[in-house]
């Protein structure tokens, strides 16, 4: 029998060292956003991984929303173009052609990406700085996955590790059982907690296993359209954003702060997205709250577990399983989430990106 749940209260250190990979997307978009809100984080680097769009609209988006949040010096790195052994599938009717609903981002820049492994800069980095870089991985896990063949020593290495991904006492939402991520290299997934799994066997320190926000408990984030009048008011805006469900199809944000009038343009896209699907007009902002877990600014509870993930199945293809009281005899190769308190990540939230927003307006 495994152990019982543990809390994590919210407390951030002064200074996170943030190593993010995603696969941008308009969640993934919210969770780089506030990452750059956050005084205490220091963004190392965004590594780009195939998912929503292929990998060069994701490093384009990355640069251009970085350029957007004040932050261009971080560096934004191309891995995989694919994952591991099957074909890319991705979600222009989820997130746009390009990933960010109906947002325009503004000129990426120069991209530094394609003469930059993103693959060798995760070993590098570890190895240059043991036991201090936080991995958020909010994207397939196609990187990280290639990123442990190579260094088998990364679970030691590494300060902490977040996987947003998978579904185990919960629906899917790509197929009835198996969640986007995990579904897109659900090859990369299994080698990746079977890592973790021989680590746990060498004696890798329970604090050391991923920290895992399945969809059990990121839908709970579910970010209702009356966020953005919030955020409005937080950023100082002089007329209130105003988004309803009965406005036609693509209406575009007046805003005039360029940070509102992005995230209120990408997530209309996603409100629109969860109303065909008859969930209502809402958004689940799943990479939000896994970022939240990495900087140490949101609680949560977890309960240790050994995770697996189905690659033969046709009909249970890319389903995570996780075994919490210890049936398979083997020892826990993750910390999965299972409580969490939307209301106060999303006061955070609006608190976080209207600074910034604010500031944002104030040196333009």
């Amino acid at each position: 029998m495994l152990n019982d749940a543990e809390v994590h209260r919210a407390g951030n250190s002064s200074n996170d060292r943030i190593l993010l990979d995603c696969d941008t997307g308009i969640d993934d978009a919210l969770a780089l956003t506030y990452l750059c809100s956050l005084d205490h984080v220091r963004l190392e680097a965004v590594t780009s991984t195939p998912g929503n769009v292929d990998v060069k609209q994701v490093a384009a988006n990355n640069r251009a929303l970085l350029n957007l949040c004040g932050k261009p010096n971080v560096p934004v790195l191309i891995g995989a173009r694919e994952p591991l052994e099957i074909p890319l599938v991705t979600t222009p009717e989820t997130h746009g052609p390009h990933g960010v609903g109906y947002a325009t981002l503004p000129a990426p820049g120069a991209d530094s990406s394609v003469n930059n492994d993103a693959v060798d800069y995760w070993i590098e980095a570890a190895c240059a700085s043991p036991g201090e870089l936080t991995v958020l991985l909010t994207a397939p896990l196609t990187n990280f996955a290639l990123a442990l063949r190579r260094e088998p020593r990364l679970p030691w290495m590494l300060r902490k590790v977040v996987i947003m991904g998978g579904a185990f006492y919960y629906q899917g939402n790509t197929t009835p059982t198996a969640e986007w991520n995990t579904h897109v290299d659900p090859h990369a997934a299994k080698e990746v907690f079977a890592a973790y799994t021989a680590a746990a066997e060498q004696g890798l320190d329970s604090s050391k296993l991923p920290i895992v926000c399945s969809l059990d408990t990121t839908e709970r984030f579910e970010m209702q359209p009356d966020f953005l009048t919030k955020l409005s008011e937080e950023a100082g805006c002089a007329e209130p954003e105003i988004v309803q469900a009965s406005d036609p199809e693509g209406t575009l944000s007046k805003s005039s702060n360029p940070l509102v009038r992005y995230l209120s343009d990408a997530l209309r896209f996603y409100f629109e997205f969860h109303r065909q699907y008859d969930q209502g007009y809402i958004a689940h902002v799943h990479d939000y709250f896994a970022a939240g877990v990495a900087a140490g600014t949101l609680e949560y509870e977890t309960r240790p577990a050994t995770v697996d993930v189905e690659t033969e199945s046709r009909l249970l293809f890319g389903t995570t399983v996780a075994d919490f009281r210890g049936l398979w005899g083997k020892p826990a190769n993750a910390q999965v989430v299972v409580a969490n308190d939307p209301e106060a990540g999303f006061a955070e939230l609006v608190q976080r990106l209207g600074a910034l927003a604010r500031k944002l307006n104030e040196n333009s």
